[in-house]
């Protein structure tokens, strides 16, 4: 049986000038209110669609990588941000795209695949929500099934310094340190399995991924994967 057609995903015109206002805002507030260090820039592809994967402390990561970005870039966001005011407007002037955190959701998935064949990068939490602290969590495999689907890179991002209180900090004045940290592109492993082998091999995948962003972060952001291994070869035959 042929597979669902995946119709191009096109953002709002509105939308898109909604964006060459908020970017510079954004950028300029970052600027202000932060000692910001942003690394690994040459590492971004030039074109095409790749994911951007990040490790997610607080609400300030996915605007801190959405302005610096070099190119515009989609973002998915928990769905109680577009319940949140003040934070609803700027996700509905944005266009992110809304995720029910724990839940699969086809439509969710369908629209992220949508993006990443329409040749756009897209800004993805492998860990499915805010940590609130540092310390990566395990990883949901749905940034391994979006690469299956697309074959896309991954870009692994690691973020320092975000955390609940930074407004809080930056609001006394004292500029508190924002690092940015962009890996090399990867690309995950085929996987061949099926059943509960191949459920084993995305979750690997999406255990890559998080490796990947710990080794841009300090020690004491990397949490469970700060001693994890993963044999190569597991979860791909």
């Amino acid at each position: 049986m042929a597979e669902k057609t995946i119709a191009l995903y096109r953002v709002p015109l509105f939308n898109r000038l909604a964006r060459k206002v908020l970017r510079p805002i954004f950028r300029g507030l970052f600027h202000l209110l932060s000692s910001m260090y942003i690394r690994g820039l040459e590492n971004v592809p030039k074109r095409g669609a790749y994911l951007v994967a990040i490790n997610h402390i607080s609400l300030f990561e996915a605007p801190f990588v959405a302005a610096f970005w070099p190119t515009e870039i989609e973002a998915m966001g928990a769905v109680e941000v577009w319940r949140r005011k003040g934070q609803n407007i700027l996700a509905r002037l944005y266009h992110g795209i809304q995720v029910h955190r724990g839940q699969y959701d086809r439509q969710v998935m369908e629209q992220a695949i949508a993006i990443l064949t329409s040749g756009r990068p897209l800004l993805i939490a492998p860990e499915g929500g805010r940590t609130h602290r540092p310390g990566l969590r395990r990883a949901y495999p749905g940034v391994a099934y979006l690469v299956e689907r697309t074959g896309v890179p991954v870009v692994p991002v690691g973020i320092v310094g975000s955390t609940d209180d930074f407004l809080e900090r930056a609001l006394r004045l004292t500029r508190p340190k924002l690092e940015m940290n962009i890996g090399k592109p990867i690309r995950l492993p085929p996987i061949l399995a099926k059943g509960e082998a191949r459920r084993q091999a995305r979750q690997h995948n999406a255990d890559r991924v998080m490796l990947a962003i710990a080794a841009l972060l300090p020690a004491e952001y990397r949490g469970v994967y700060a001693d994890f291994s993963l044999p190569l070869e597991e979860g791909v035959s």
